[in-house]
């Protein structure tokens, strides 16, 4: 059996000046969402014609940031390790040491962009629609990110492709997180990509939305038994983990839409 030798790369791209680095997890977060933002533009210069230029794209990547960042902390807070969090309150806010979560980050998107809306008198389910076709972006570079850091790791394998994590136990593991990149970020993407080019998919709003959050918790949910879970967790009823279980009302929200949206067509 052959193995691949882990690359370590410093987590920590360059120093800036003392303690003050930039790491490739913020050059990640960082990318994914400028990148997602010029890709919702272009989408909706296409096909939407929703007011976004000017400030309202300023506003808009202010209030995604802040939600995606303030939501993935918050949700990694309550979801996996909040007896920590109780009796060590001032770690919240060390987000560069890591510990975000993806389900908690797009629930704090989802608050921002509906104050957003608000604000400007925009379509939600429009904007959603069009932030779930570039969602796939900022969770490709996330996950590369967390497979540079050596976070996040897969369980044990004899495949021929595993890896031997640094600072890990010494084991074989699957790259799970490079599963994630090309499931929830490369392949959703594309699915998405696809899925627009129909304009009966465009012209029901909300339907690229609910499609989103079913295939992220379809693929999410398969990863994970790749995934090893939380060592302060473990799994879940034997079997499954709180990455799954999380997925569930996604789904359920995603479903739940689709069968909304088709009711208000039916005469």
């Amino acid at each position: 059996m052959v193995s691949l030798a882990f690359l370590s790369i410093d987590p920590v791209i360059f120093h800036i000046y003392g303690p003050i680095a930039v790491r490739w997890y913020g050059m990640a977060y960082t990318l994914g969402i400028i990148i997602s933002a010029w890709y919702i533009k272009y989408l909706n210069y296409k096909s939407s014609h929703l007011p976004l230029k000017g400030k309202v794209v300023e506003d808009m990547l202010s209030y995604a940031a802040a939600g995606i960042i303030i939501g993935g902390r918050l949700g990694y807070v309550l979801f996996y390790n909040i007896s920590y969090y109780i009796l060590h309150p001032i770690e919240i806010i060390k987000i560069w040491q890591g510990g975000m979560s993806f389900h908690g980050g797009l629930i704090g998107l989802v608050i921002g962009i509906y104050f957003l809306c608000k604000k400007y008198q925009l379509n939600f389910l429009a904007l959603t629609d069009l932030i779930a076709c570039a969602a796939p972006i900022g969770l490709f570079f996330g996950r590369i990110a967390n497979f540079i850091n050596g976070e996040l790791i897969g369980r044990k394998t004899e495949m021929a492709w595993g890896i031997i994590f640094p600072n890990s136990d010494g084991k074989i593991r699957h790259p799970s997180q490079l599963y994630e990149a090309f499931l929830e970020g490369f392949m959703l993407f594309f699915i998405m990509f696809f899925l627009r080019k129909s304009t009966q998919v465009v012209k029901n709003r909300g339907i690229l939305s609910a499609l989103f959050l079913i295939l992220y918790g379809v693929f999410r949910s398969i990863v994970e038994f790749f995934r090893e879970p939380d060592y302060h967790i473990g799994f879940i009823a034997k079997y499954f983990t709180t990455g799954q279980i999380l997925c569930i009302p996604f789904i359920l929200v995603g479903v739940l839409l689709i069968y909304r949206l088709k009711e208000r067509q039916t005469p």
